[in-house]
Formats: structure tokens, C-alpha cells, sequence
């Protein structure tokens, strides 16, 4: 047997446990990035946001257009959308005021069996917004194409968004990252906590997507008209 065998082997174990901390110190940079980009992106949505969201249809500004964002109307095919119901509800609380005079319902209609912007519409009009002040945008793929689409396709340069607080800052942030002057007024959020949380999760992500999009890819909207 060769003296030398066992030593010819021995450097494999340092090789192997120098791959490990190399690798986990790749992860713990990837970890920081991550949390260093969802807390950039958090602080400038909030930042600008701060102040131009409203819960008091009297101290909402008036303007022409409200923009109602699309989500779907049932939950698994079945439930009523809570999030669905009290973004219109807040819509007509701000038209009946005077607050808003027509009413932009932008969301998607990418599938035959689905229709954000008819579902909305629909419910608009049964509780008392006249149609013919419901403009329907059936491309609002994404917060972004709602926005910019608003602009361009009805000259809405003032908007009020009318959503959940979280997304009327995400709303408000892409508006003026886009030359588009909009505040918020505030539906309520009436959702389980773990719903909860699982959309705060989601809307961090969302947060540092915007940003991307906004500053960084200059990303327009799926159909720009």
C-alpha cells in the first residue's frame, strides 16, 4: 500500500467546507439585497404617497375622474370579494358627493370568462352611477397600464384613485412617476389576518416591481392605448 494514499485525500474536506461558506455567504448577500431593495422601494412609495391619501369623502379634492382598479369579483369562483365590494362602494360614496364625476373602471379582460372591468361596471351603475359617466378600460393588466391607460386614453391628468390604502400608494407613486397628478381615497380593508398578510407580503414585492419599472426599465403599459 502506498504511504501517501491518505494524504492525497485529505484536501477534499477544506475544498468541500470552503464551497459551504462561500455559498452561504452568497445567500446572506442575495438575503440583504433583497431586504435592502423591499425597504428603498417601501420608503419611496410611502414618501410619495404621504399625505394624498384620504378616508373622508369631504376632504377628498374634486376632481373629474375617479380611477376604480380591477380585481375579481369572486373569490375562488364562489365568494364575494370583499376588497371587490368596498372599492365600489367607495366609488359611489365619492360620486354621490360630487367628488368624482365619471368614473374609470380599468382591469383585466384577457380571458373570454373573465371580466374585471365589466363585473365593475355592472355593479356601478346598480348602485346609482349614471352609465354613461362609467368609461370602461378593458386592458388594465397591471396598476401601471391603469394609470398611464387613464391618461391616454381619456385625457385623465388628475385622478383620484379609489382602492385599499396599500394599493392607492402604489397607484399614486406610478402617477407621478408618470407626470400624472392623483391622490387616494381609502376603501376599507375587511379581510381575514392571514389574508392580510399574505397581501402585505405581496404588495412589498409589488412595491420594489414598481419602482423597477418606473425608474429603473421605463416599462410601459401592455397596450399604451
Amino acid at each position: 500500500m502506498d504511504p501517501d494514499s491518505k494524504t492525497d485525500k485529505t484536501p477534499a474536506r477544506p475544498k468541500k467546507r470552503r464551497f459551504v461558506r462561500r455559498l452561504a455567504l452568497a445567500f446572506a448577500g442575495m438575503a440583504f439585497a433583497c431586504a435592502l431593495a423591499l425597504f428603498a422601494a417601501e420608503r419611496r412609495v410611502e414618501r410619495r404617497a404621504a399625505g394624498r391619501v384620504y378616508n373622508d369623502v369631504e376632504a377628498v379634492p374634486a376632481r373629474e375622474y375617479g380611477l376604480l382598479p380591477g380585481t375579481s369579483r369572486l373569490v375562488r369562483g364562489k365568494h364575494l370579494n370583499t376588497y371587490f365590494l368596498n372599492r365600489i362602494r367607495a366609488a359611489v360614496k365619492l360620486y354621490k358627493a360630487g367628488r368624482i364625476r365619471k368614473v374609470i373602471v380599468s382591469g383585466d379582460n384577457g380571458r373570454t370568462d373573465y371580466n374585471e372591468t365589466g363585473d365593475m361596471a355592472r355593479e356601478l351603475v346598480a348602485e346609482g352611477v349614471a352609465p354613461e359617466d362609467v368609461l370602461s378600460d378593458y386592458a388594465g393588466f397591471r396598476t401601471l397600464d391603469s394609470v398611464v391607460r387613464a391618461r391616454n386614453l381619456f385625457g385623465a391628468d388628475e385622478i383620484t384613485v379609489i382602492s385599499q390604502k396599500f394599493h392607492c400608494e402604489r397607484a399614486i407613486y406610478l402617477a407621478s412617476e408618470h407626470g400624472i397628478d392623483a391622490v387616494g381615497f381609502e376603501a376599507d380593508e375587511v379581510a381575514p389576518r392571514a389574508i392580510r398578510i399574505k397581501l402585505a407580503v405581496r404588495e412589498a414585492f409589488a412595491r420594489v416591481l414598481a419602482v423597477l419599472d418606473a425608474e429603473v426599465l421605463k416599462t410601459k403599459p401592455h397596450f399604451e392605448y
